[in-house]
C-alpha cells in the first residue's frame, strides 16, 4: 500500500510557480535571521539572498508547495509600516529588465563619449 501526500495530491500549479521567490518592499535594516524567521514558518529553506537592490531579497525552498504557501501567505505582509511584494522568480523577465538597464547604460556611455546630447521634450 503506497501512502500518498493529501498535500501534493493531483494538485496542478500555474507554470510560473517555482521554489525561489523574489521579495521587494523589505525594510532596508532588515537581517537575514529575521527573514528566516519570517519566511521559515512555511517550509525548509535552502537559501536567502539578499538582493542587489536594497530592499529586496531571493528566498529559496526546497519544496515548491512550501514557496507557493508562503507567497500566498507573505504577499502584503506588514513589517515595519512596509507591504512585502513576494513574487515567483522569471529568469526570462528577471534578465530582460537587467539586460534593458545594461544597454540603456552603454548607450549613455557612447554619448558621452562621443558628445551626444538628446533634448528633453
Amino acid at each position: 500500500m503506497t501512502t500518498i501526500s493529501l498535500r501534493k495530491g493531483n494538485t496542478c500549479l500555474p507554470p510560473e510557480v517555482n521554489r525561489v521567490l523574489y521579495v521587494r518592499n523589505l525594510p532596508f535594516n532588515i537581517t537575514s535571521e529575521e527573514m528566516y524567521d519570517i519566511f521559515g514558518k512555511y517550509g525548509v529553506i535552502r537559501q536567502i539572498r539578499m538582493g542587489n537592490t536594497r530592499g529586496t531579497t531571493f528566498v529559496v525552498y526546497e519544496d515548491i508547495y512550501d514557496a507557493k504557501t508562503a507567497v500566498d501567505h507573505l504577499s502584503g505582509f506588514n513589517i515595519a509600516n512596509r507591504y512585502l511584494i513576494v513574487l515567483y522568480y522569471q529568469h526570462a523577465k528577471m534578465s530582460k529588465k537587467f539586460d534593458q538597464k545594461k544597454k540603456e547604460d552603454e548607450i549613455a556611455c557612447m554619448q558621452e563619449k562621443y558628445g551626444v546630447t538628446t533634448k528633453d521634450k
